[in-house]
C-alpha cells in the first residue's frame, strides 16, 4: 500500500526536530566563535545542498546567504568553484572538506581533501566547518525525506 501524503518528521517527533535546530544553533555559535562569518557558513550550507539536491534547504539558505552578503556570481558558479578564483583559500579550503564529508568519497581521496583543509584551516576551523558539514546534511536528509515544499516567493506570485 502506498500513499501520497507525506509525512513531515520535524511535525511528527517536533522534540527532535527542537533538539536538531539546537545542534544548527550550537554549530552556528561555534562558527562565529572560530571567525567563520555568517556569509562562509551559508555559502557552505548552500553546497552541501546542492551536493544533495534538497530544494527546500537551496532556497532557504541562498536566500539566507544573499542577505549575509554573499553574491549572486559567486553563488551561481559555486558548483564549479575549483573552476573559478573568486573563492579564497580559506574558502576554498573548507569547499573541499564540507565536499569531501558529504560525498564520503574513497579513503584515500578524503584523507588527500581533508588534508588540503587542514593547511588553511586552524583545527578550530576544521572541526566546525566538519560539524556545518554533519549538522546541513542531516537537516537536508530531514528536508528531502519530509517532502518539505518551497513555496513561491511573494513578489513572484
Amino acid at each position: 500500500m502506498t500513499t501520497t501524503q507525506h509525512i513531515f518528521l520535524d511535525k511528527q517527533h517536533p522534540a527532535v526536530w527542537r533538539a536538531i535546530n539546537g545542534l544548527a544553533l550550537k554549530v552556528k555559535e561555534a562558527a562565529a566563535d572560530a571567525g567563520i562569518d555568517a556569509k562562509t557558513l551559508e555559502l557552505l550550507n548552500v553546497r552541501i545542498s546542492q551536493i544533495n539536491g534538497c530544494a527546500y534547504c537551496l532556497d532557504l539558505h541562498v536566500r539566507e546567504a544573499l542577505e549575509a552578503g554573499e553574491t549572486s556570481q559567486r553563488l551561481a558558479v559555486l558548483p564549479a568553484w575549483r573552476d573559478t578564483a573568486l573563492f579564497t583559500e580559506k574558502e576554498r579550503a573548507a569547499l573541499a572538506l564540507v565536499e569531501s564529508i558529504t560525498e564520503l568519497p574513497s579513503q584515500q581521496l578524503r584523507e588527500q581533501e581533508e588534508g588540503m583543509a587542514r593547511k588553511s584551516l586552524t583545527e578550530e576551523e576544521f572541526s566546525v566547518v566538519s560539524w556545518v558539514a554533519v549538522s546541513m546534511n542531516a537537516f537536508n536528509r530531514i528536508s528531502i525525506v519530509s517532502h518539505h515544499p518551497v513555496r513561491r516567493d511573494r513578489q513572484e506570485s
